[in-house]
């Protein structure tokens, strides 16, 4: 008789749920580690005028296409280790529904580039371009669908800790989730690139902590 080897529970076509989840909680270093340090490198760029999205121009421009892109495929394994690891629980439809959608928007800002603007790069125009392309308009939605869905992920996650009875990671999920929308509808468009570094500070670092978290109550 021939024995079958059945998948070992907690996997995802032979990769542990465990480790799918740690991909998820390094998407948000992955991708703001290496937009700071590029910050930090390529001369000439300025984050209190230029927003990240426009590392992707330029001649290392390729360095920030790849980090949207593997940045929003780490978020896509996440979501696949919470959608595992939180089946039939609360927020085990719409949570990791909602970090996948990150993964999607990131990789399509990734593919789809912004048009230069605000002095960046070198010989482009110092403010907003009068007319966007179409390339830019995509960067734009996935932009706007990754820093949406993720803000609306932290108030679902709220929600099953409070069901939960956890409390301290409720407020935390809800506080990440303010600060984000406050330092985004801030009054002041000439601080709009460092707010939206800033706001992706808060609620990646709470992509990050909350993966760790469930990937913890799994051992």
């Amino acid at each position: 008789m021939t024995s079958t080897t059945l998948p070992q529970a907690g996997t995802t076509r032979g990769v542990p749920t465990a480790t799918l989840l740690g991909a998820g909680a390094a998407t948000g270093p992955l991708f703001l580690g290496l937009s700071f340090a590029q910050v930090l490198t390529r001369d000439g760029f300025d984050l209190s005028r230029q927003p990240l999205s426009l590392l992707s121009l330029g001649e290392y421009g390729w360095i920030q296409i790849a980090n949207f892109v593997l940045s929003g495929l780490l978020a896509l394994a996440g979501a696949a280790g919470l959608r595992r690891a939180l089946r039939g629980g609360p927020a085990g439809t719409w949570g990791p529904a909602l970090v996948a959608v990150l993964g999607v928007g990131l990789i399509v800002a990734g593919v789809l580039r912004a048009d230069p603007s605000m002095g960046w790069p070198a010989g482009a125009p110092e403010g907003a371009p009068e007319t966007m392309s179409w390339h830019s308009v995509g960067h734009g939605v996935g932009a706007m669908l990754s820093f949406g869905a993720l803000t609306v992920a932290c108030l679902v996650f709220a929600r099953r800790f409070q069901r939960l009875g956890a409390g301290g990671w409720a407020l935390f999920s809800l506080l990440c989730a303010l600060a984000f929308v406050v330092v985004m509808a801030w009054p002041d468009e000439d601080s709009m690139s460092v707010r939206m570094a800033v706001g992706s500070i808060f609620i990646f670092g709470w992509l990050t902590a909350v993966s760790a978290r469930i990937r913890a109550d799994l051992s």
